[in-house]
């Protein structure tokens, strides 16, 4: 039994630790500042330095509440295999530095906040970005590790193309004849020409055309003021960059904590695969205005654009049961190689 001499003198190095801690952390999110201007600037890494063997999962957070939920994700996402690194933009310049210090993220994932709430930051093409492949998602869905492998695994397929996209969540498009204009829907049985940034896999040059390019710059704007939409822009830049829709995949399992901006309970009675989500939070997310809205972000990015390049695509990558068999591409689909 240690004397309480010895005690207490262990506790006070312990909490001048923590303060010493604390101190080094918070220097560390203080020197992240620097916002799209800084991204932008940047010198973009040469395609050459990017590692194409792994991903970097890039996670936007703005809720505290959320916070331990983010955590917990961001350490699962780190702990992948496949996964170099998990970044973090903190977009709630409100929130106070401490709450996001204590408890800390876990190894191998870094915190940046940014300088603005706008849903355009979570698209940052971010300098600490060292792989070719970029895993965008919300922070409130994590895949199994095997989908996020499979999602990799498709992405790469096609990583000598440019604008590829893979997600597991897709929702479509078609024009209102009746009233002109762009309608935003769920995807058709087999044809969609979204994938939403709940999880989505993209070429890291996408991130810089997204948020760098001038000519974005008025559509960047509709989603600031909309507080909405990103994905669907996301979904225009990939889809002008490849000439064809994006790459939908067979999810697994996937936990979803419910995003009021996922459509969920929107008066269609159709959702792919993730109906069981919870319309709550944001009043501006959920309900059929939602819908509508979404709509008329795709009719504005097509006047400001002049041109329409959602382009639909059918069927979906199914996981290969027996994953040791490789997967090969064969007329644009993955099927297993024995299949070929």
């Amino acid at each position: 039994m240690p004397s309480s001499h010895h005690h207490h003198h262990h506790h006070h190095y312990l909490v001048l630790h923590l303060v010493f801690l604390v101190a080094v952390t918070l220097s560390a999110v203080a020197a992240l500042g620097g916002g799209e201007g800084a991204a932008c600037d940047a010198a973009s890494p040469q395609e050459e330095e990017l590692r194409p063997d792994r991903l970097t999962v890039l996670l936007s957070g703005f809720s505290e509440r959320r916070l331990p939920l983010l955590r917990a994700i961001a350490g699962a996402y780190a702990a992948h295999p496949l996964v170099l690194a998990v970044v973090v933009l903190w977009c709630n310049p409100s929130t106070p530095d401490d709450r996001l210090l204590v408890p800390r993220f876990p190894p191998g994932v870094s915190l940046h906040r940014t300088a603005s709430a706008s849903l355009n930051s979570r698209f940052l093409p971010h300098p600490s970005i060292r792989t070719a492949a970029v895993a965008v998602a919300d922070d409130d869905v994590l895949p199994d590790a095997a989908a996020i492998s499979f999602a990799f695994a498709a992405w790469q397929q096609r990583a000598g193309r440019p604008g590829t996209l893979v997600g597991f969540f897709p929702r479509s498009h078609h024009l209102d004849l009746a009233r002109g204009r762009w309608a935003y829907a769920a995807p058709q049985p087999g044809r969609y020409s979204m994938v939403l940034t709940k999880f989505l896999v993209l070429g890291v040059d996408l991130l810089r055309k997204y948020s760098c390019s001038p000519e974005l710059a008025a559509a960047r704007a509709v989603v600031d003021r909309e507080r909405n939409c990103e994905d669907i822009l996301m979904n225009f830049v990939a889809a002008e960059a490849s000439g064809e829709g994006p790459v939908l995949v067979e999810a697994g399992s996937i936990r979803d904590w419910g995003d009021p901006r996922n459509d969920a309970n929107a008066g269609t009675g159709v959702e792919g695969g993730d109906a069981a989500m919870k319309a709550v939070g944001l009043s501006s997310r959920g309900g059929v205005g939602h819908w509508e809205k979404r709509g008329e972000c795709i009719t504005q990015f097509h006047r400001l654009l002049g041109r329409m390049p959602l382009r639909y695509s059918y069927g979906k990558v199914v996981e290969a049961a027996v994953a040791e068999q490789g997967l090969c591409s064969k007329g644009g689909r993955l099927v297993r190689c024995d299949q070929e």
